[in-house]
């Protein structure tokens, strides 16, 4: 049995694919990296704290009054 050219173009398909992948090079250091990375986290966990302790004063405002 032959294959034909099946096997050289699955070839390309793979290349093709692996050049998909992430860009690792944004042009900073590890150390730099590090920096943006914990920096983009803490802002994010403040903005949830914040979300939270909002959405507490909303769900005890609304504790005391009930529907029957």
């Amino acid at each position: 049995m032959t294959r034909g050219n099946q096997r050289d173009r699955d070839r390309e398909r793979a290349q093709a694919r692996k050049n998909q992948g992430k860009v690792k090079d944004d042009g900073l250091t590890p150390e730099q990296r590090r920096e943006r990375d914990a920096k983009a986290l803490q802002e994010k966990a403040a903005k949830k704290a914040a979300q939270g302790s909002s959405g507490a004063a909303a769900d005890s405002k609304n504790k005391g009054t009930s529907k029957k």
